[in-house]
């Protein structure tokens, strides 16, 4: 489960510059939410759900990414 989490954080760190419009975040998200809730044994639909929103929602927040278009 560990091993799952940190391959996930080490392969989307260096994508994390170049999402700088909601779409891109959202995939990621949708993406990264599977993962994560798959790993800790819960639903994947759900994490995917709830991460496409998170990525989707970023979008407007200052956190060190660029701004969306």
């Amino acid at each position: 489960m560990y091993k799952t989490i940190a391959a996930f954080v080490i392969l989307t760190l260096p994508l994390s510059g170049c999402l700088a419009d909601p779409a891109s975040r959202g995939l990621v998200g949708v993406a990264g939410g599977a993962l994560v809730s798959d790993a800790f044994g819960g639903n994947p639909i759900t994490g995917a759900v709830i991460g496409g929103l998170a990525g989707v929602a970023t979008c407007g927040i200052d956190i060190g990414l660029p701004s969306c278009y």
